[in-house]
């Protein structure tokens, strides 16, 4: 099974058929339009095997499988506390596995912005992430830890591996979080401002099954987005 994590940046009714050539079974989508309120009816037709969440009918998370997969939208809690955390999707695949699609906010949050979303997530579905691959931008890196907070990046990793989930990218690498080769965003387009934000983590029995993680290269997506899209190839 092919799986593919992208942030299009928006505009997505004119990129899909570009990110479709990738030939993935599954695109884990940011910052796409709505299909449902979309007016292209090529994008309505391409996307009509999907689910979608956002806060406005331009930019949101989208899951789209290719026909013949069967997708379910699966009712986790977004609420820690009294708070609520964006985006995230989780799905069921087959009804063998599930997706959590990612997305992660500053969403208004002085404290816990972008990872400390996933973070809050983890702690109040965390006995639901068992058979789970999650692919997404994260918008984090351990690069940028902050010594004040009593949680950051390297802890929602290490939370992840206790639960026998890890990043496919640096189990195929060898490359240590924070030091990675392959950035996955430009910032702004700038060629010089790059990072590895964006990825796929996956339970222990599809780390093992683990065939390719290729993440694009700017010279083929910069003109479409600051992120590159990075395909996963699992035995399954």
């Amino acid at each position: 099974m092919k799986i593919v994590t992208w942030n299009c940046n928006g505009a997505f009714r004119n990129k899909f058929e570009r990110i479709s050539n990738l030939k993935a079974d599954i695109y884990v989508i940011q910052e796409c339009e709505n299909p449902e309120e979309s007016k292209n009816a090529k994008y309505q037709e391409w996307s009509n095997n999907y689910l979608w969440i956002g806060d406005t009918k331009n930019k949101g998370l989208g899951i789209f499988a290719r026909q013949g997969i069967e997708i379910k939208k699966l009712d986790w809690t977004n609420k820690y506390r009294d708070h609520s955390v964006k985006h995230f999707l989780p799905c069921e695949i087959n009804q063998s596995f599930n997706i959590l699609g990612v997305w992660t906010h500053k969403n208004n949050s002085q404290y816990f912005d972008y990872i400390g979303q996933l973070w809050k997530y983890l702690q109040v579905n965390k006995d639901r992430f068992t058979d789970i691959i999650l692919a997404g931008d994260f918008n984090s890196s351990a690069i940028w830890h902050h010594h004040d907070k009593w949680w950051n990046h390297s802890d929602v990793v290490n939370e992840l591996i206790e639960l026998g989930i890890e990043s496919f990218y640096h189990k195929l690498s060898g490359e240590l979080q924070g030091k990675e080769s392959m950035p996955t965003l430009y910032f702004q387009k700038n060629i010089e401002k790059h990072y590895h934000i964006d990825y796929f983590f996956g339970s222990q029995k599809f780390s093992e099954k683990l065939i390719n993680i290729n993440v694009g290269s700017a010279k083929d997506w910069l003109e479409l987005s600051d992120h590159m899209p990075i395909l996963c190839e699992i035995g399954i």
